[in-house]
């Protein structure tokens, strides 16, 4: 087993295949290991980071140790970024994680909104679909969302911002688009985070509409 890091581990399987020859009736058995991946999101890190990148990296470990119980830190080296209050060297653009501006992202049914703010709240940058030039349905489409975005990251970079945080919040249509145009731009999305609130069974929703 393999701790990468942040809850994401690696496990080793070793899977056993026998062959048989045509001259005797014993079989040779064969070994060989197979990396699966698990822990805390997995989906939300093999997208962010890419299936090959996590393969890469878990056979890089296994060609160290054969041992299973092998903890492996990466402290300056990890393509995760630390987690809060977590003390490391890593540095983008010459500041630390918690240092680097942050990219609000609402996304509802019928609009999306994008702020850029810096790491003390100031505003930097702040647009929409409907400041765009998108009005009534068209502020739900996709393509406002990316156009939104790509403008708040060209606006964000007349701010000598290159590195980013994006927090989305919602279930719009314009959650991904929006990102999309952000890495359009030219920004450097450092990670990802969704701050949607889910309700524990509170106020009772509307009723349904009848036509």
């Amino acid at each position: 087993m393999f701790v990468l890091r942040n809850g994401f581990t690696c496990w080793t399987r070793q899977v056993s295949t026998s062959t048989s020859t045509s001259t005797s009736t014993s079989t040779s058995t064969s070994t060989s290991t197979r990396f699966t991946c698990g822990g805390y999101r997995p989906v939300a890190f093999r997208r962010l980071f890419g299936s090959s990148s996590l393969h890469d990296a878990a056979e890089a470990t296994g060609s160290k140790s054969q041992s299973d119980d092998v903890e492996v830190m990466h402290s300056d080296s990890s393509i995760i970024p630390p987690m809060p209050g977590e003390n490391s060297s890593r540095r983008w653009a010459g500041m630390k994680y918690e240092e680097l501006p942050i990219v609000h992202i609402k996304a509802s049914y019928n609009n999306t909104i994008i702020q850029v703010v810096f790491a003390d709240g100031k505003a930097a940058a702040l647009t929409s679909c409907g400041v765009e030039g998108f009005k009534n349905s068209k502020k739900s489409s996709v393509v406002a969302a990316q156009t939104t975005g790509l403008s708040a990251g060209t606006k964000a970079s007349k701010r000598n911002i290159t590195h980013v945080r994006v927090v989305f919040n919602g279930i719009g249509p314009g959650r991904f688009p929006a990102l999309r145009g952000l890495v359009t731009s030219g920004l450097q999305v450092v990670s990802l985070t969704d701050a949607t609130p889910l309700p524990h069974n509170g106020c009772r929703p509307r009723k349904v509409r009848r036509v």
